[in-house]
C-alpha cells in the first residue's frame, strides 16, 4: 500500500475541514443560508438610500454597483479576518490527531469565505443585469487580480492576529471592535477624490483604501488609480505574511499543546 505524501495528506485535512466549515456555517439551516445573503444586501440597500437622499442620483458611475463591488470586497477581508481569529481555538480538539495542523483550520476557512463571496457575486451579478444595471467590469482581469491580492493580504493579517490572540485573548476584542470604523474609513462608498486633499492624505494610511480604489478604479472607466500606493499594499501584503507565518513556525507547537 502506498503511503500518502504530506501533501496529499494535507490537502485530505483542509478537505474534511472544509466540508465541516461548511456545516457548521449553515447550522441554522434556511436562516443560516438566507442571512449569509441577507447581511451585503442590507448593507447596499442601506448606503445608496442614504447617498441619494443626500447628494441624489447625480453620480459618473452606477452608484449601487459601486457600493456592491466595494461591500463585496470589505466583507470577503472582514470575514477572512474575523473567522480566522477564532479558527485556533473552535478547532482545538482535532489538534489531538497529528494529521491535523492550526494552519489547516485557518485555510479551510478561507476557502468557505471565497466559496460564498463568489456566489454572493454571481448573484448579484445576475440581479444586477436583470435589472438592466452596467454589470461590465472595465478590466476583469485586473479586478480579479485586486481581489486574489486582497485575498493573500486579509490571509496574512488574519494569521498574524490568530497566532497573537490566541494567547492575549484582549488583542481579539480590540481587533473586531476596529471593523466598525474600519468599515467607514476603506472608501468601500467614497472615492478619495470626492475628498479634500488632507483627508485624501490621512484616509490612505489604512491599506484597504488603496485595495478599494484599484478595486474600483478597474471597474469603472471613469475611475482612475491615482491614489493606489502600490509599493504601500505589497509591503502590508508581504509584512503581514511574513510576521504571521513566523509567529506561526515558532508557536505552533505551544498552540497544540495548550
Amino acid at each position: 500500500m502506498r503511503l500518502r505524501s504530506s501533501w496529499e495528506i494535507q490537502k485530505a485535512v483542509v478537505y474534511a475541514l472544509f466540508l465541516r466549515e461548511v456545516k457548521v456555517r449553515f447550522s441554522a439551516g434556511k436562516i443560516g443560508y438566507i442571512w449569509v445573503f441577507l447581511e451585503p444586501l442590507l448593507q447596499i440597500l442601506i448606503f445608496v438610500t442614504i447617498k441619494i437622499l443626500l447628494f441624489g442620483k447625480r453620480s459618473n458611475f452606477d452608484y449601487a454597483v459601486f457600493i456592491t463591488v466595494g461591500f463585496i470586497a470589505y466583507n470577503l477581508f472582514r470575514h477572512i479576518v474575523n473567522n480566522s481569529m477564532s479558527a485556533f481555538k473552535s478547532n482545538k480538539a482535532l489538534f489531538a490527531y497529528k494529521q491535523v495542523k492550526p494552519i489547516d483550520t485557518l485555510i479551510a476557512r478561507l476557502l468557505v469565505e471565497i466559496m460564498i463571496t463568489g456566489v454572493i457575486s454571481f448573484i448579484f451579478i445576475g440581479v444586477g443585469f436583470y435589472f438592466n444595471y452596467d454589470m461590465h467590469p472595465e478590466n476583469l482581469g485586473m479586478v480579479l487580480l485586486a481581489i486574489l491580492w486582497l485575498i493573500l493580504f486579509a490571509f496574512g493579517f488574519g494569521l498574524m492576529v490568530s497566532v497573537i490572540g490566541f494567547f492575549f485573548t484582549s488583542f481579539i476584542k480590540v481587533v473586531k471592535l476596529a471593523m466598525m470604523p474600519l468599515m467607514f474609513t476603506s472608501a468601500i462608498f467614497y472615492t478619495l477624490s470626492d475628498l479634500p486633499p488632507s483627508a485624501s492624505k490621512l484616509l490612505s494610511i489604512n491599506p484597504l483604501v488603496h485595495f478599494m480604489e484599484l478595486i474600483h478604479a478597474s471597474y469603472f472607466h471613469s475611475l482612475t488609480d491615482e491614489f493606489v500606493n502600490y509599493t504601500y499594499i505589497l509591503l502590508w501584503t508581504t509584512i503581514s505574511l511574513y510576521i504571521g507565518l513566523l509567529l506561526y513556525v515558532k508557536l505552533s507547537k505551544a498552540i497544540v499543546s495548550q
